[in-house]
């Protein structure tokens, strides 16, 4: 009777173990996933902004051009 009741006491403290360090782990996870959701979006931000500054350049290329073929 001794060794059943050690046994469950030992298997609760266990489980009890790992529900705790279950907890920790999901809450570095969630940590994780949260600064990787925040550099993907700073990401698509600066990719949806590139086409407009390289057709800024491209603009400005051509005024630079025109200019250079308007000097003696």
């Amino acid at each position: 009777m001794e060794s059943i009741v050690t046994a469950l006491i030992t298997g609760g403290i266990t489980l009890l173990g790992v529900l705790i360090a279950n907890g920790k782990s999901q809450a570095v996870t969630e940590t994780k996933l949260d600064e990787l959701t925040r550099e993907v979006r700073e990401h698509n931000g600066f990719a949806r902004r590139m086409p407009v500054v390289e057709e800024q350049i491209k603009v400005i290329n051509h005024r630079v051009a025109d200019l250079e073929n308007r000097l003696p």
